[in-house]
This record gives C-alpha cells, sequence and structure tokens, in this order.
C-alpha cells in the first residue's frame, strides 16, 4: 500500500495516542523510530517531533541515538548526520533549535531540562556503559518509545547486557580528534545481531510492564528503562548467552560475539548432553 492510499495522521492523533498509550508528561523519553512505518504525517518528520514534545510537555525530555555510524572519520556533533540506519526523524531532530548532542561518534540529541545530563558525557567504551546516554536515561528512570521499531533496535538492552556482565564482545574501533589529527581507538563491544532482543516482549507483557498498540500503520511499544533492564538482566543472570543466535543457525554476527567466551562453541550443548 503506497502512502496515498494511506490516510495521513495528524499530530493531535499521534498525540492523544501516545498519551493513552502512557508517555509521561514532564517525563524523560527515549524515543527509537521508524518513520517510513508511520507516514504519512501532518507536518512529515518535523511533525511528529513536534506531536511527541507536546505530549511530554516544556518540562519533559526528549531523546534519541544520534551516532554516526561511521567508524572511520571522526565526529563533529554540528555537521556529522545521524547513522542512515536511525532513520529520517533522528537525523531531523539533532538540527532543531534547542537540541543538544554528544560530542562524540556514540551521540544522542536531547531536548529539555535534562538534555545535559544525558548528552554531557565524554566518549563511552563500549557505548552503553552506565556512563552514557541509554544509561543516563535509565538512571533518570525515563521511557523508551519503539515506534515502528521492536526491541531489536533498543539501546536499552545492551546496556543491560553490561549490567548481567555479559561474557561475549567483539573488536570495534572509532576515530577522534586528538591535537588536530585523526587517531583511532580500539575496544570491544557487547554487540551481535540483536534480533533475539525481541525476546524482551515476552518478558515485559509477562511482567504487564509494556504498553502496546498502533499508531496508523505503526505498532507501538512503550516500557520503562528500569523496567526492561531488570528483566533482560534477570534473563541474562540465568542464560548470559540468550540474545545470540544458537550455534549453527547461520547467523554470523553471533557467531563472531560466541568466539569471543572464553569456553568453547559447544559448551552448551556439552553441558546439556
Amino acid at each position: 500500500m503506497s502512502d496515498v492510499d494511506v490516510p495521513e495522521l495528524t499530530k493531535a492523533e499521534i498525540a492523544n495516542r501516545l498519551r493513552a498509550m502512557g508517555v509521561d508528561r514532564a517525563g524523560v523519553l527515549l524515543v527509537h523510530t521508524s518513520f517510513r512505518a508511520l507516514r504519512p504525517v501532518e507536518g512529515g518528520p518535523l511533525g511528529l517531533v513536534e506531536a511527541i514534545r507536546d505530549v511530554l510537555g516544556p518540562t519533559g525530555t526528549l531523546a534519541m541515538p544520534s551516532f554516526s555510524g561511521s567508524d572511520d572519520e571522526p565526529f563533529d556533533p554540528t555537521t556529522t548526520p545521524a547513522s542512515p540506519d536511525l532513520g529520517i526523524i533522528a537525523d531531523t531532530f539533532w538540527r532543531l533549535p534547542g537540541v543538544l548532542r554528544s560530542n562524540h561518534c556514540h551521540a544522542f540529541a536531547a531536548i529539555g531540562p535534562y538534555a545535559p545530563v544525558i548528552t554531557g558525557d565524554p566518549l563511552p567504551l563500549p557505548p552503553h556503559i552506565p556512563e552514557s546516554p541509554a544509561g543516563r536515561v535509565h538512571a533518570l528512570g525515563g521511557q523508551v518509545l519503539l515506534l515502528g521499531v521492536g526491541h531489536d533496535a533498543d539501546t536499552m538492552l545492551h546496556l543491560a547486557e553490561l549490567i548481567a556482565g555479559a561474557s561475549y564482545s567483539v573488536s570495534k574501533h572509532c576515530t577522534v580528534m586528538q591535537d588536530g589529527r585523526p587517531v583511532r581507538i580500539d575496544y570491544e563491544e557487547n554487540d551481535h545481531c540483536c534480533e533475539r532482543f525481541s525476546l524482551a516482549d515476552a518478558w515485559l507483557r509477562a511482567r504487564g510492564q509494556q504498553s502496546e498498540g498502533r499508531i496508523g500503520r505503526a505498532y507501538v511499544r512503550l516500557a520503562r528503562a528500569r523496567d526492561i533492564v531488570e528483566a533482560a538482566v534477570e534473563q541474562l543472570t540465568r542464560d548470559t548467552d540468550i540474545f545470540l543466535h544458537p550455534i549453527g543457525a547461520g547467523c554470523a554476527a553471533c557467531d563472531e560475539a560466541r568466539r569471543s567466551i572464553s569456553l568453547p562453541l559447544l559448551n552448551k550443548i556439552d553441558l546439556a548432553s
């Protein structure tokens, strides 16, 4: 179905649905979104941002991921586009007047009273430690809105992996400016394909901690950051690699993560036999 066949969502309709789902007025809200799943929207990407801010009110704080996605280019918070993977909403948001953006390549952007807290930390390595934008949203008791995307886009689950002490990692690097020249920094990150982050749906539903519904064509999830992390840590404590695809599933990203675990890749098969 093309956009011309779908009624345009008004900003008021979006705001009313978000209120009904439980978005906190004057709260802290981290948004991951796919505009393609939601459009057409009155006012386009800017209209969606305005609708969300209307729900939060003047004392609410809106945050979005704003990282560059480029490992080899130094990051400039005033010019570097947000990664195409984040979509047009994220790339629109950081450019708006009054929005603050982290001064590092794992940036978030935010506007509102807590924007300096969310965006003020230096380069976090790995990217989702407690002293990171995602970690600050968690500490502030914020909510996470998944608008047209699933938990595979949910940065809180990477924070949960670190809190739970997940033993897998993959080698990454980024490039920063030091003394006027680009310098490569190598680090290890708890990364994988993230498809199995979708398990969080069932965990949060079982706890009654996730509000769900549709806004236009988009499926929407809303949960508190602390609830997401608590539910995931509980599961990771039982099975540290629950987010990794099983051996032999054909997932190169998860296989790479498994290779970093000190025990052999077949340890779980051996223990279960």
